[in-house]
């Protein structure tokens, strides 16, 4: 294909081949000869029409090996080459204050330079047939190059995505327990695991976490930017594509393979002086033999705690009555946690015939972290009671002043990719083996705290436990590309997988969670804040998966395109599933074409999900016996006994199935505008959620004690995972792209909306009013992001707003019921760039620079909170940030 400007033809017929040169006789421009070489060789050529314009012709003959055709036919010209694989070359213009690996990075871009030099995104995520621009894709697909994921000052890249994609996501929850570490993002206000995630286009392992609704989804933040050619996100269902989960989506994070050094250093902060965060990364990329490469990543990162808080006023009447105390200002903090971390990765490609490759891709991830909870009031709090137990032991001794228990996060991340790809029958069939690893370790501490049943013996930190997740996925796919048939080949693929998962808990210290003897007088049992997995609870689980898949594209007739998908999965926790996915494009005109997909889809419930538990340990005062309370296996003897009662049907938990429709329009003209409107719907059933809490009776628990369950007798309140609601999410998004020349420069205005709402329509919690307005009204209803950027020689700028819609949480009980609505809220974000020279570039930003903060929380406010912890963007106020780059 040649593409100048926003013209777009594709070429995907084998190389031609034979013959030594090619005649180029009576061509007199380039863009004539591109055009030529682009047919002749059945390759893709990207370029812009400002480039080459009015640009002649110098040869007659050019070479048939396609990098030595273009290179002779530019010599002379200033327009640089660049690679992009073995089938796609770009032509770039020289700037001095841009590197050609900068320029390849552009490349890939829809909110930087790519659409600014009026091209479209490549991109490879929701097809089988080869790589295509995103507007010609049957389903919406956006496409984030490496220089608009560095451009922004987070170290964590789903805080990327959430300001460049609207529909997705990335509340921060201080005082949450683990969520405030392993961040809950989601896209179309669905589930976060309802979003595939893919490393290269194979599948990215899960998070050891369960959120508050027993979410477990794969964690984004262990993967360093500076790694990463670009990222995709597929905003379609793809279970029939790609598998279980991709009930929203797919984000495909595509790894960096080119040459060369890059190194960074960031300092920033926020406006409130707090929030410190210093990044510093590095990567290099090696050229092995002719077509093989390895590049290698590091990363570090340390960020302070941030507190935006008022003091509590149970603290402030404390001080009041006890003037000699030292009482901290505040007593607790909510905001982000302190936190550091490193980064490790690696992509790798081998050739071993000229048609074939070994590859290989890794990473590896280590953080730790600290967040506050609750203050612990010694006028108030029952683990200040003097016990009969040990009458000589005073708490206050240790904390006069109360105590704030610090929750502390170990996490290790690990994942390992091998495979070997490539072609036969002169590139008709493609075929790709790989084997996959991935492992997930979380380990808790607790520090400032007591479990104040054992008194005296109890130690003031703790070791809680630790979670696990380990995925090792295997796959065969195999596609096949007819001959071209009205302009475009035939594709088919076929593919098998298979998969297995393991999760595991390892038991905490045995103070963590033990019942001491100074719980006999009511004194609280456990580490104060977050008891330890015990041992009871500790122990693995595992499941096994086998797939197999059909992807089918067809052109009907030269304009219109359908495609077919087919996929069945058999999991030997639950059962089996079969989705089917239809998708059609029609060009109606040159420019403008229709869209549509169908698809079913599903999520299927994780070993965690289905075996893990999670309960506490406390002491019934009056007969002395210990009573475990808690999250139970849904497929565990306490499920069965409570689904022995009359009209109580709990069950072990099944898959979430959707259906989803997207039908969209999209548009590109010759003028440099671009722009996709789709209409979405996407409905769920049986969603996960808590059921109700249960009391066992005595009979009951003896029922569990005979059939050998542990501490049968002190089971009291459970409750369990269900496939427990349904619910319709209907949504608009909009996209539109526009470059043009302007001051001597290049101005790109871009534009995204999302309108997005979600109904629950059956299940446990359409009758309870409060969880299903939260369900339907937790997430924004609308997100709007408009950038303009500009580049003229070294100097670029870059300036972002940002409108998100009005959403909904708890309240606290003040007369206006139970339910708090926010307003919508509006943010401007900048950043100035400056190429010092070829090797070194400046940059300096400000994200929310004009400090705007939400709406403040009535929920929870008597704990000093001002601004809601489930706050869909960050409330910490505006953050300015610097950074030196350097690339050789």
């Amino acid at each position: 294909m040649l593409l100048t400007s926003s013209t777009l033809v594709l070429a995907t017929d084998d190389i031609a081949s034979q013959g030594t040169d090619i005649s180029i006789a009576g061509v007199s421009t380039i863009e004539a000869a591109l055009q030529a070489v682009s047919e002749e060789l059945s390759i893709n050529i990207l370029a812009t029409s400002v480039d080459i314009a009015g640009l002649t012709v110098g040869v007659e003959q050019l070479p048939r090996a396609p990098e030595a055709a273009l290179r002779s036919l530019l010599a002379g010209s200033g327009l640089h080459l660049v690679n992009v694989n073995e089938r796609t070359f770009a032509i770039v213009k020289g700037v001095a204050s841009r590197s050609v690996q900068e320029q390849q990075d552009a490349l890939f871009s829809p909110s930087t330079a790519l659409k600014m030099r009026g091209l479209e995104e490549i991109i490879v995520t929701g097809t089988r047939n080869g790589v295509r621009p995103a507007l010609d894709a049957m389903a919406p697909v956006d496409s984030f190059a490496s220089t608009t994921l560095m451009a922004q000052p987070a170290e964590e890249l789903i805080d990327i995505l959430a300001t460049l994609l609207p529909g997705f996501t990335a509340p921060r929850r201080p005082l949450s327990d683990g969520q405030i570490f392993v961040r809950p993002a989601s896209l179309r206000g669905l589930s976060p695991d309802h979003m595939l995630v893919f490393v290269n286009g194979k599948r990215r392992h899960r998070t050891a976490f369960l959120g508050g609704r027993g979410e477990q989804a794969p964690e984004l933040s262990n993967i360093s930017q500076l790694g990463v050619a670009r990222v995709e996100v597929l905003r379609d269902g793809a279970s029939a594509q790609y598998g279980s989960d991709a009930i929203a989506g797919v984000i495909n994070v595509i790894l960096d393979e080119k040459e060369g050094f890059r190194a960074f250093g960031q300092y920033g902060e926020y406006y409130g002086g707090d929030g410190d965060l210093y990044r510093f990364g590095a990567r290099n990329g090696w050229r092995l033999g002719g077509e093989g490469f390895f590049t290698a990543t590091a990363e570090y990162f340390e960020q302070a705690m941030t507190s935006r808080t008022r003091q509590r006023p149970d603290a402030t009447e404390f001080k009041h009555r006890h003037p000699d105390i030292e009482v901290p200002e505040p007593v607790q903090n909510w905001g982000q946690p302190e936190r550091k971390g490193f980064l490790l990765g690696f992509n790798s490609g081998w050739s071993i015939f000229s048609d074939s490759q070994l590859y290989s891709f890794g990473s590896y991830g280590e953080s730790d972290g600290w967040s506050d909870l609750n203050w612990r009031n010694p006028d108030t709090v029952s683990a200040y009671d003097h016990s009969t137990a040990f009458p000589e032991f005073d708490l206050r001794h240790i904390y006069p002043a109360g105590f704030t228990p610090k929750l502390g996060q170990d996490d290790t991340d690990f994942a390992l990719t091998v495979g070997a790809k490539g072609s036969i029958w002169q590139g008709a069939l493609e075929w790709d083996i790989s084997t996959g690893f991935g492992e997930s370790r979380i380990k808790y501490q607790l520090a400032d705290s007591i479990n104040a049943s054992l008194g005296p013996d109890s130690p003031t930190r703790f070791y809680l436990g630790r979670l696990g997740q380990k995925e090792f996925n295997s796959n065969i796919d195999l596609t096949y590309r007819m001959e071209k048939l009205l302009g475009d080949p035939v594709s088919v693929a076929l593919g098998a997988e298979r998969r297995a998962e393991t999760y595991s808990i390892g038991a905490g210290d045995p103070a963590s969670y033990s019942v001491g003897p100074g719980a006999g007088d009511g004194l609280p049992a456990g580490a104060d804040g977050f008891p330890g997995y015990s041992d009871s609870q500790a122990g693995s689980f595992n499941q096994t998966s086998y797939a197999a898949y059909i992807d089918v594209e067809v052109p009907l007739v030269s304009r219109w395109k359908i495609g077919f998908a087919a996929r069945h999965e058999k999991y030997s926790g639950f059962g089996s599933a079969l989705d089917g996915k239809f998708s059609s494009r029609l060009e109606l005109t040159n420019r403008l074409a229709l869209r549509a997909t169908l698809s079913t889809g599903f999520s299927a419930p994780t070993p965690g999900q289905l075996f893990s538990e999670r309960t506490s340990k406390s002491l019934d005062v009056e007969d002395l016996t210990t009573i475990t309370s808690g999250r139970f296996s849904p497929d565990g003897a306490v499920a069965r006994v409570i689904s022995a009662r009359p009209g109580v049907a709990l069950e072990p938990l099944g898959a979430e199935k959707a259906r989803n429709i997207n039908i969209g329009l999209t548009y590109r003209n010759q003028a440099g505008l671009a722009f996709s409107l789709d209409f979405y719907r996407v409905s769920v059933k049986d969603r996960f959620g808590l059921s109700e809490s249960y009391e066992l009776t005595a009979q009951e628990q003896s029922v569990l004690a005979a059939l050998g369950v542990p501490d049968a007798s002190g089971i009291s309140n459970v409750n369990f995972l269900q496939n427990d609601f349904d619910t319709v999410t209907r949504g608009v998004d909009l996209s539109v792209g526009y470059s043009m020349p302007f001051a001597g420069g290049l101005l790109g205005l871009n534009l995204a909306y999302n309108l997005n709402e979600t109904k629950v329509t059956g299940g446990r919690l359409f009758s309870d009013a409060v969880e299903r307005h939260i369900i339907e009204n937790g997430a924004p209803g609308s997100n709007l992001i408009a950038g303009f950027e500009y580049q003229s020689g070294r100097f670029e700028a870059t300036l972002r707003g940002r409108i998100i819609g009005q959403w909904a949480d708890q309240s606290q009980d003040n007369g206006e019921g139970e339910i708090q609505t926010f307003g919508a809220e509006s943010f401007l974000d900048a950043s100035v760039k400056y190429h010092v020279s070829d090797h070194l570039l400046l940059h300096v930003g400000a994200v929310n620079m004009l400090n705007q903060y939400p709406d403040q929380a009535t929920f929870q406010r008597n704990r000093g909170l001002i601004y809601s912890r489930n706050t869909p963007y960050d409330t910490d106020g505006g953050f300015y940030y610097l950074r030196a780059e350097v690339s050789f």
